[in-house]
């Protein structure tokens, strides 16, 4: 496996752009409008958010996803379409019927994705005026600029590329997305799109995407919210000419292992422009009795504020850990807990092992990234976690995000 640049146009036969069209503030200018599109209609795969409250587009594309055809996606930032009622979703319906008759395919088989705030009306005639324009645009180089154009507090794009021999030829997955705040597990946590042009049946392609989304945009957390908005989705247009990737097959096994780096390389991208963040960090749960109480100790220490705060402030208060894995829910003998932070061991035996392990924990949290190590002495599941610091700046930015 390689990785490669060219994002989501990285595979054979996607072209892609992203414009200004005016649904974002006039003054700044940004892009807020991208569409990607397949020269040909191919297997369509999705993860949706978990949330109640749920987007317009959302709707529609689970809706869309039954048929399990894709052609191409249209996304707007700057505005979610969310809590929007009837008009939202006659909104949505409009914008996939704009792109459908543009590129001469079904209305199912393009997909709608929006981010930005909640509550206010989306302008489909600013829509409406551009995708004419913006279907001109669409280029094999066109990647980066429909990464930009699906950004909201963002503070870089996110795309990432792989390649690898697959059936007999060479097969490309490329994927974008945009995440900085309300992330954390439990469907996709964003907005993600990947692409393939591996030739794979929707079942197979589902269960490759839903297996990469569970490993990797489920195993972060910012600040322990979930959008409405929340959505991966990955088109496959089968123009490599491989032969079929089947499960089971060595393959097919090669070919999810290049799902799950892209999803996890945008994952990671995502904690890393996290609202305000200085530090990522993986927390690790082993020897647990099951995968699940190995699940719920990582997410509890990874979204607990007090952790957070002290990972931010550089404090190294290793009972911070221990209190959030001690209030996780799961039954544990603390007399068997060990913690390790980086290559520093703090707690055996359910005990601190002093000042000097304390001196050296200081200067592991001053590191940008490392990990916590989480040993139950119970089992033999394991999970993990990245979460990141909680500081002053994401404060600032959410308190004054519609203004």
């Amino acid at each position: 496996m390689k990785i490669i640049t060219g994002g989501v146009t990285a595979p054979i036969g996607f072209r892609a752009a992203g414009m200004y069209c005016g649904i974002k503030k006039k003054q700044k200018k940004q892009l807020d409008l991208a569409l990607l599109v397949s020269e040909q209609e191919g297997p369509v795969a999705g993860v949706f958010t978990t949330n109640q409250v749920v987007a317009a587009p959302v709707v529609l594309d689970r809706l869309h996803l039954k048929k399990g055809i894709g052609r191409a996606i249209l996304v707007n930032s700057g505005n979610a379409n969310a809590c929007t009622g009837p008009d939202g979703m006659r909104v949505a319906k409009e914008m996939a019927q704009l792109v459908a008759t543009a590129v001469g395919s079904a209305p199912h088989t393009i997909f709608i994705g929006s981010t930005g705030v909640i509550g206010q009306p989306l302008p489909i005639d600013c829509i409406k005026n551009a995708v004419p324009s913006l279907l001109a645009r669409v280029t094999r180089r066109g990647g980066n600029e429909a990464a930009q154009a699906i950004m909201t507090t963002d503070l870089k794009p996110k795309q990432v590329a792989v390649r690898a021999r697959l059936g007999g030829r060479m097969v490309t997955v490329g994927g974008m997305a945009k995440g900085s705040g309300m992330i954390h597990p439990n469907m996709a946590t964003m907005l993600g799109y990947l692409t393939t042009d591996a030739v794979i049946g929707r079942s197979a392609l589902q269960t490759a995407l839903s297996q990469a989304v569970d490993q990797s945009f489920n195993c972060i957390t910012v600040d322990g919210d979930t959008s409405t908005n929340d959505t991966v989705l990955c088109l496959a247009n089968g123009m490599a000419g491989n032969q079929t990737l089947k499960p089971g097959s060595a393959d097919f096994r090669r070919f999810c292992a290049m799902v799950e780096t892209v999803c996890r390389t945008l994952a990671l991208k995502i904690c890393w422009d996290g609202e305000g963040v200085t530090k990522v960090v993986r927390v690790e749960v082993t020897r647990a009795r099951s995968t699940t109480a190995a699940k719920q100790i990582a997410q509890t220490i990874a979204t607990s504020n007090l952790v957070k705060t002290a990972l931010f402030g550089g404090d190294a208060n290793w009972g911070r850990v221990m209190a959030a894995l001690g209030r996780a829910g799961v039954p544990i003998d603390p007399s068997r807990v060990s913690l390790q932070f980086g290559d520093v061991p703090m707690v055996r035996n359910g005990q601190g092992l002093g000042r000097v392990a304390e001196q050296k924990l200081t200067k592991v949290f001053r590191a940008k990234e490392f990990t916590i190590r989480v040993d139950l002495a119970q089992g033999q599941a394991e999970a993990h976690m990245w979460t990141t610091d909680l500081s002053y700046e994401y404060v600032r930015i959410n308190a004054s995000y519609r203004s």
